[in-house]
């Protein structure tokens, strides 16, 4: 739930029903969670305190620069029982000239982190805008990470139907850090982050509709 006060949060916490609640800065910005942005909170005096702390504050990442971001929305949501964090991310391969899937095991991470130390443990999958990634391609990515064999139908059908997504909604860049395998053995995308190619909005008249010129550079907005 999308929360813009303490007593939004209340009324999210008493919704959820949940023993644990996760409660996060939205702003356009990665490193949300080492910055303070998302908390763990296990009593609605928790999550209380954390909207306190969050709402109306300054966030500064090493995606906002020293300025910051203040932070004007939180959400809220029910804690999930994670036994495995993968890193799932879609750009543009200039080279290639197509959408490139990369996925890697080490989900939670910054992925320049990742990229820099473990190199290895990024696979990679580029596919055809028109055909799609195919259900073959999707198998070897998460093998490629060692997704038990339990839970590797589930995650390649959410590689495939992402990939999908991307294209569909004329995206520029997707990213699912954490995709999470639960305890349960459920595949979940537990945040995500995408940027839509602003040629092609005209397209999508229903995410225009999402945006928020608070987060965005004002010289941006007037350029645009």
């Amino acid at each position: 739930r999308e929360c813009q006060s303490v007593s939004d949060v209340e009324r999210a916490w008493a919704e959820l029903k949940a023993p644990l609640v996760v409660v996060k800065a939205q702003i356009h910005a990665g490193g949300r969670g080492k910055a303070g942005g998302v908390k763990l909170c296990r009593s609605l005096e928790e999550a209380k305190a954390a909207a306190s702390a969050l709402l109306g504050k300054t966030l500064v990442t090493y995606q906002t620069g020293p300025h910051g971001q203040l932070v004007r929305r939180l959400w809220v949501e029910k804690g999930s029982s994670i036994a495995k964090e993968y890193y799932v991310g879609i750009a543009i391969d200039r080279e290639q000239k197509r959408p490139v899937m990369m996925v890697s095991s080490e989900g939670g991470m910054e992925i320049e982190e990742v990229a820099a130390k473990h190199p290895e443990k990024i696979v990679k999958a580029a596919f055809s805008p028109k055909k799609g990634l195919s259900p073959q391609e999707a198998q070897k990515l998460v093998r490629g990470v060692g997704i038990r064999p339990g839970q590797e139908p589930k995650a390649a059908t959410f590689l495939v139907n992402l990939a999908r997504l991307y294209v569909e909604l004329d995206c520029a860049l997707l990213e699912i850090n954490p995709l999470i395998v639960t305890q349960e053995g459920d595949v979940l995308a537990l945040d995500g982050k995408v940027n839509f190619d602003s040629n092609g909005l005209f397209r999508h008249p229903e995410l225009l509709e999402l945006r928020d010129l608070h987060e965005e550079d004002e010289k941006e907005i007037e350029a645009s």
